[in-house]
């Protein structure tokens, strides 16, 4: 009887390891003093390979994302157990220790099947710790197994099909830690950027149906203080053309431009800020005159030139690959012509 007893306390044992999940976020590894050295000691993932987050990682979309070469970009955010973001109406939520913000970056063979041979380049992860985030890019493998971190960034040659009659070769940049800074540090510390109100107040496609991402994040509880989606900001999708053509121009400068160009960002001392909210037309650079007038003019005399796109500084940056004349500086070498495009058309309509 005792040596039945036993074998079915083991039995029982067995049967409840089999139901534990076999990967789980480390809370351990997130707050460690320094990152691991692969992407998956952290457990994001459920299985990489497909991004399929693990529980309790939560994948959102932003409304209008940044350009970054036309990289497909899956997001994910998590959370420690029982504690939540706290909402702000303009900036990005803020967070507490042990949260973590996740990006892979990943190329298709072809953008006209987006879906098909997806290779998977680079998962850029911003931690919470108690004194601040800090930002670590970790580069996966030919396998597609794991990813390694890359301090110094790396360089990534790149084949892509489907935006321009043959495929277009170019050399994609993970960036070093520096660099990251670059675009995240406002004030002097770094700062997440995606995730915002007027970014997340949209549908996304979770599992178990759509939903608000507000809403979702809410009743997951890992957001608290969020009014009704109705209440809060929000931002269209830059190539909706059901949207009114001067706020998807602006949706697309918040994003791609206003980290830096923003009163608090690394180019405060230009004068010209790009966030949603801007109301001060000369500040926006609208018949703005730059603070210095070098080769990045182009021989332009205002930032925004109104009914004149070619007499824009604005577009003649944002539509030249030439580095130290391009803008954004840093995460982009290839033009994107529809958004070009849509800011032509914006600043035509600007009397």
């Amino acid at each position: 009887m005792a040596r039945l007893a036993a074998a079915l306390l083991v039995s029982v044992t067995l049967c409840a390891a089999l139901v534990v999940p076999a990967l789980a976020v480390s809370d351990a590894a997130i707050l460690a003093e320094r990152p691991p050295k692969l992407l998956s000691e952290f457990g994001f993932f459920e299985d990489s390979r497909t991004q399929k987050p693990a529980e309790g990682v939560v994948p959102f979309a932003i409304n209008t994302p940044l350009f970054s070469d036309n990289a497909l970009k899956f997001r994910f955010v998590y959370l420690p157990e029982g504690k939540a973001a706290r909402y702000d109406p303009q900036e990005a939520f803020a967070f507490p220790a042990g949260a973590a913000l996740i990006k892979t970056f990943a190329f298709p063979a072809d953008m006209r099947e987006p879906d098909k041979d997806v290779r998977l380049i680079e998962t850029r992860v911003l931690i919470r710790h108690e004194d601040g985030w800090q930002a670590w890019a970790y580069l996966w493998d030919e396998a597609q197994q794991d990813a390694v971190l890359k301090i110094a960034g790396a360089k990534v040659d790149i084949e892509l099909g489907g935006i321009a009659p043959e495929p277009v070769r170019f050399t994609y940049s993970v960036p070093n830690k520096n660099q990251c800074k670059g675009c995240h540090a406002f004030n002097g510390e770094i700062a997440p950027l995606g995730p915002k109100a007027r970014n997340l107040n949209g549908e996304f496609a979770y599992a178990d149906g759509a939903a608000n991402q507000l809403e979702h994040w809410s009743a997951a509880g890992i957001l608290q203080g969020a009014p009704a989606p109705r209440d809060a900001p929000a931002v269209p999708a830059w190539g909706d053309e059901a949207a009114p053509l001067e706020a998807r121009a602006r949706a697309w400068l918040d994003v791609n431009c206003a980290h830096c160009h923003r009163r608090e960002g690394p180019a405060s001392n230009s004068g010209l800020f790009l966030t949603y909210g801007e109301d001060d037309p000369v500040a926006l650079g609208i018949g703005k005159r730059p603070v210095a007038a070098g080769r990045g003019s182009g021989g332009r005399e205002f930032d925004i030139k109104p009914g004149d796109p070619d007499g824009s500084i604005l577009l003649y940056r944002i539509e030249s690959t030439e580095p130290g004349v391009m803008m954004p500086e840093l995460g982009r070498g290839l033009p994107q012509p529809d958004a070009g495009k849509l800011l032509r058309d914006w600043i035509a309509t600007l009397r």
